[in-house]
């Protein structure tokens, strides 16, 4: 093996910085939805226009990341990004009374989110070797979904024994988001970085561009959709939505290593061929679990798959070790990241507005009957991955 070798100290300040965004991360997806629906009276329209501006920060992300790696190595940009998360997230909590508010602190928040995508998979790519992408990937997953619990855990007990407090929930989440940025710069990886990194463009990576327009459509479909079908139609509260995000998290803590282990032992097209399938089925239920069940058994049928998916979500690292092995050149791998949430935020800043108007004017169903299609066409991509016999230098930590 070629390369060069990094203290230890470094993986222990990334797992750290991992776990505590992870704890960010469960306040906001198990919060957002029902926030919006209570405190705001957002209809299932309005939440698919919300969409637009909160995903313009991912649309933008290329340009952003384009100025920040010219200054700044990747994990200071990643405390860049938790000082946003903590102004929008204090924003939410205190500020946001009517909709400008609401959608300045989103907007905020999210351009710290967006960054954090764009840096996070080349940080832990610093620290495998080849051949090992996906288990690092999947140990910082598994660090990320334990930060998770640590959120929802919270958010769980304040609103049983206190109420739907959401000022205080996003005050934790602000907290946590300090933390974050504190140990992101205790990092030194990247220290021998150029100063000036220019992004790129290379038709040899349009296939992982395929792959991130793929995720951004299922990524807004089921984050905003699939939670909204519960929040909604079925009136589930906050704090069952937490506990749903803990036990998708808890899972997560033991599925994240192992689903990065499949990855290095059968390789990325298979993984993410079989995600799409497995995305399909979670699709079918949430058309039509009401439909062919009686209550409370649909409820259940829905709550398993909305587990299922966030579970599902840890796939997305295959996407990362894909662009590693097909990388020609190492630095093209945060401004091709970069490029592929600008990609697939393309998509995901329209489609909600899309499916927001096909659910109030059709019905539900049709959303993700939508998504399922999506799927279809996304396993037959999937199966074209190919990955090349050239090796690249690599990273080991001592």
């Amino acid at each position: 093996m070629i390369g060069r070798r990094l203290p230890r100290g470094d993986f222990l300040m990334l797992l750290m910085a991992t776990l505590s965004f992870g704890a960010v991360s469960g306040i906001f997806t198990s919060t957002l939805n029902n926030y919006l629906s209570d405190v705001h009276l957002f209809t299932a329209e309005n939440r698919g226009w919300l969409e637009f501006p909160r995903e313009l920060p991912g649309f933008l992300i290329f340009a952003v990341m384009g100025m920040l790696l010219l200054r700044l190595r990747e994990s200071r940009i990643a405390a860049v990004a938790m000082v946003l998360t903590a102004a929008g997230a204090l924003g939410l909590g205190f500020l946001a009374r009517g909709t400008t508010v609401l959608v300045l602190s989103i907007v905020v928040w999210s351009l710290g989110d967006h960054i954090i995508f764009a840096v996070e998979g080349p940080l832990g790519l610093k620290l495998a070797t080849r051949g090992g992408e996906g288990r690092r990937l999947g140990q910082l997953g598994g660090a990320r979904n334990l930060g998770t619990i640590v959120g929802v855990s919270l958010v769980w007990v304040l609103a049983h024994f206190w109420g739907d407090r959401y000022e205080i929930f996003y005050l934790l989440g602000a907290m946590f988001a300090v933390i974050t940025g504190v140990f992101y710069l205790q990092l030194h990886l990247g220290h021998q970085d150029p100063p000036s990194r220019k992004m790129v463009f290379h038709r040899e990576y349009r296939l992982f561009y395929a792959i991130s327009a793929l995720f951004g459509i299922r990524k807004q479909i089921f984050l905003v959709f699939g939670s909204w079908v519960l929040v909604s139609l079925h009136q589930v509260p906050v704090s069952t939505m937490a506990l749903l995000y803990f036990i998708a998290s808890v899972l997560g803590v033991v599925m994240r290593p192992l689903l990065g282990d499949v990855i290095d032992w059968v390789g990325e097209r298979i993984v993410l061929a079989a995600d799409e399938v497995l995305l399909l089925l979670v699709c079918l239920i949430y058309a039509f679990a009401s439909a062919l069940l009686p209550a409370p058994y649909d409820l259940w049928l829905l709550y398993g798959a909305y587990v299922l998916d966030i579970v599902l979500f840890a796939l997305r690292v295959a996407r990362t070790t894909y662009l590693k092995k097909i990388a020609r050149d190492p630095a093209d791998i945060t401004p091709t990241i970069s490029l592929g949430i600008t990609i697939d935020h393309a998509v995901a800043m329209t489609l909600p507005v899309l499916s927001g108007w096909i659910w109030d004017r059709f019905g539900f169903q049709y959303v993700f009957l939508m998504a399922g299609a999506v799927a279809v066409a996304g396993f037959f991509i999937c199966l074209r991955i190919r990955i090349p016999e050239s090796p690249h230098d690599d990273i080991a930590i001592s």
